[in-house]
């Protein structure tokens, strides 16, 4: 069955997998999905991602992270901006999420970046999802 949000699928996926427990959650594969998963790689909310090369579409698989007490790293991950109504924002607008304890992810000119380095770079974009 076809997907009309697929970054909105890749979000659901990760905070069920992760409300559940799970080690790792599978997702099908795209450029956005992998830029996404790496934002949140490097912002630490995920402990690693690998891509498989599977017929026909690929799959990426998430190790989710979890603290000393089996919680869970992300505790809430939101879609800001969806098929049905964008959201851009220009660069004095992206605001802290929790007062900085979370990220927002951004698609800029420059690619998919936390809302951190789009600040330090100084772009504003498409506001994707934040995490926290």
């Amino acid at each position: 069955m076809p997907v009309n949000d697929p970054v909105g699928d890749m979000l659901t996926r990760i905070r069920n997998a992760s409300r559940a427990r799970h080690d790792k959650v599978v997702i099908p594969t795209s450029k956005q999905k992998v830029a996404i998963a790496r934002v949140l790689r490097e912002a630490g909310y995920i402990a690693d991602y690998t891509e498989h090369d599977t017929k026909p579409q690929g799959e990426i698989t998430l190790q989710l992270k979890y603290g000393p007490d089996k919680s869970p790293v992300i505790t809430g991950i939101r879609r800001i901006s969806k098929p049905g109504l964008r959201r851009y924002v220009p660069v004095r607008d992206i605001r802290p999420v929790l007062s900085g304890l979370g990220i927002s992810i951004l698609s800029t000119s420059q690619g998919i970046l936390s809302d951190v380095e789009a600040r330090k770079q100084n772009i504003g974009g498409e506001l994707i999802c934040t995490v926290y």
